[in-house]
């Protein structure tokens, strides 16, 4: 990062990009969905930020390339200086944990336009990568193994329907299950998971991942797909890891069917790889050496570009 606070625009040093024989710049930008609103409940607002961030850099490693940098946007309907500092500091934490620059940002007010407790968390990041090492899954064929590395819960997708199967009251968020090992809030805010180091971890052990899809809103069904070629689809075998007790409980109280919950939430995947067979014990230590936990949940075989799960 170049300059000092108070800039008009951030300013970032690209001499990194000198190594690399054609460098591509990646880009991502989402927001955290109605997870606020449980921020806003809980009156926690110190880890939705690294929500924020992750959602991004996530999905820049995903096309296999490292973050550079980030800016945030926070919409508030009154501008409540600790809350804001809780809710950047998570931001700020979420940069360290991915290595990118938080270069900048912005805090707009917007009285009468939205309650004055409530806010709107949105961000950007930039990130890069040689050319020679995107990710794009043209590579892939049947026979490829498929390893899931492991979320943090519910991460940042669905709460709309987390908000209709429970009570959204101080009461029910502090009740405390047995499965859960905590309480009802505290599982549920727990924030998204960032895949930026076991990628990179990955990438430094020599191999090539041929693929890689981030599990975010649309769950298995709409997310895999989007690494694949046409004529191969992914064989995912449900029972190949424990599913979280989240899920579970979310499944159970909700009545919500199975492809449903598959449909909707990463089930305690958050990012799926494809590799070659002979590549599986490397990437399963390089994931958790980078201290993810990986499995084998399946593999990728011929037919109609899809997903199954058995």
């Amino acid at each position: 990062m170049l300059g000092e606070i108070g800039g008009f625009a951030g300013a970032f040093d690209l001499s990194k990009i000198k190594n690399m024989d054609e460098p591509v710049l990646l880009s991502g930008t989402d927001g955290c969905g109605t997870k606020v609103k449980l921020a806003f409940l809980m009156d926690k607002h110190d880890t939705i930020g690294i929500d924020a961030v992750a959602m991004c850099v996530n999905d820049i490693a995903c096309s296999g390339g490292e973050p550079l940098f980030f800016l945030d946007y926070i919409a508030c309907g009154k501008n409540y200086p600790e809350k804001i500092a809780a809710i950047v500091s998570g931001v700020a934490e979420g940069c360290r944990e991915s290595g990118a620059a938080l270069v900048g940002g912005e805090t707009a007010e917007h009285p009468g336009l939205m309650p004055e407790d409530e806010y709107d968390l949105a961000g950007f990041a930039v990130g890069v990568v040689d050319k020679k090492e995107l990710i794009t899954g043209a590579d892939i064929k049947a026979g490829d193994k498929l390893i899931g590395i492991a979320s943090s819960g519910v991460h940042s997708n669905g709460f709309s329907l987390v908000r209709k199967v429970f009570e959204m009251t101080k009461e029910s968020l502090d009740t405390y299950y047995d499965e859960l090992g905590k309480t009802l809030g505290e599982a549920l805010i727990e924030p998204t998971r960032i895949y930026v180091k076991a990628l990179k971890s990955i990438k430094d052990n020599g191999v090539r991942v041929k693929g890689c899809s981030h599990i975010t809103g649309g769950g298995f069904y709409e997310n895999i797909p989007r690494m694949l070629p046409d004529d191969v689809k992914a064989v995912i075998d449900k029972n190949s890891y424990e599913v979280p007790a989240i899920f579970k409980l979310l499944a159970s109280k909700g009545n919500i069917e199975e492809k449903m919950m598959y449909n909707t939430y990463n089930m305690g995947i958050g990012m799926v790889v494809a590799v070659s067979p002979s590549d599986v014990e490397k990437t399963l230590s390089a994931i958790e050496a980078a201290g993810d936990k990986a499995y084998v949940i399946g593999e990728v075989k011929s037919g109609e570009k899809g997903v199954e799960l058995c």
